[in-house]
């Protein structure tokens, strides 16, 4: 049986303006990243154990409590939403969730819902995530070698995923590649990647492995600092610095011989907290007000006390007032992890 989310949930009124959440550093917080579940169909060695141990049920939102919570955030000036995991398609009825937010497009008190996937799932649901206003989505994919693929995620198929691509393109959604880029993996692969992602259009993000949960590896061994990454693409490749922010924390260039745009993540060689702009929601209801630290409040307690949004608004608040200036990852002292929750449970 499907959760229940026939209730109705926080809507700005038609021609109010929203009060914003202001951090102590004077930024506004705009943007939610809501992990729905800490589940996935796969198991990237970089991202989580092989075994690993997930949630209760009983522990999670359930998804009229997640739609009443991206209600009051959008009540105050949260105006993209981005929905991940885990692998947020594994989430049972998930597409409700979806329906239900897309009336805050429909509204124009939300700017932009997005997706961030593993590409599993997304031959099945890109028709009607398009249809439902999802313009953008975020695939993840470390390597276009099938033997590779499945070494890295452990079980993963590859033309399932490039077929969710396919899919997602063809149902008009704007894809960008997300790499993680891995020392002895993907190394070699990554300027051949560019190639194809922006041969198909798409734009592509590199991303540095970040020490978030413990996991077999040693994450010193996976890491490839993407300084070193972009000084042998430029061996290849003219890239040239643009402007362009797209509400996360990538600084782009364009790649002059395809004419794509390329980004780069890079939160243990260059910290990028200062324009930080959002906040992240797990599927427990913990708000982490930064990636790489631990402090977070609990909005699952609020939300389940009291059916006064006011109230919750005000939690919301409180916890904005704490957001630090930003997080301190080096990799060399944080044996096993930076901190110990997974990136599964934080949300990608």
């Amino acid at each position: 049986m499907a959760d229940d989310i026939s209730l109705p949930s926080t809507v700005l009124p038609a021609g109010a303006r929203p009060a914003p959440l202001i951090d102590p550093f004077q930024r506004a917080i705009t943007y939610l990243r809501i992990s729905v579940t800490d589940r996935c169909d796969l198991r990237c060695a970089y991202c989580m154990s092989e075994n690993m141990q997930f949630l209760p049920k009983r522990d999670l939102l359930s998804l009229e409590e997640l739609d009443r919570l991206c209600g009051v955030f959008i009540a105050r000036g949260v105006r993209k939403l981005r929905i991940t995991g885990g692998e947020p398609l594994v989430r049972r009825d998930i597409m409700h969730l979806f329906r239900r937010l897309s009336r805050h497009l429909d509204t124009g008190a939300l700017q932009e819902l997005t997706l961030t996937t593993n590409g599993t799932q997304l031959a099945r649901f890109a028709p009607e995530l398009a249809a439902l206003g999802v313009k953008r989505v975020n695939v993840s994919l470390d390597t276009l070698d099938a033997a590779k693929f499945k070494d890295i995620t452990r079980r993963g198929d590859l033309p399932v995923v490039l077929g969710g691509i396919e899919a997602a393109r063809k149902a008009g959604m704007q894809v960008k590649i997300n790499a993680v880029a891995l020392r002895d993996v993907n190394g070699d692969e990554i300027p051949d990647m560019i190639a194809w992602a922006h041969g198909l259009g798409m734009d592509m993000t590199l991303i540095e492995v970040m020490p978030l949960g413990e996991i077999e590896a040693d994450r010193t061994d996976q890491f490839l600092p993407l300084s070193v990454a972009r000084q042998r693409l430029e061996s290849r490749y003219t890239l040239t610095p643009l402007p362009d922010r797209t509400g996360g924390p990538a600084r782009y260039v364009r790649v002059e011989e395809t004419g794509g745009r390329l980004g780069f993540i890079t939160p243990l060689t260059h910290n990028f907290c200062e324009s930080c702009n959002r906040v992240r929601l797990t599927c427990t209801g913990q708000l982490y007000l930064c990636l790489g630290q631990e402090d977070s409040a609990d909005l699952r307690a609020v939300l389940r006390a009291t059916q006064d949004d006011a109230v919750l608004a005000r939690a919301v608040e409180e916890a904005i007032s704490r957001k630090p200036k930003g997080h301190d990852f080096v990799i060399e002292r944080q044996r096993p992890a930076a901190v110990p929750r997974h990136m599964s449970v934080t949300g990608g």
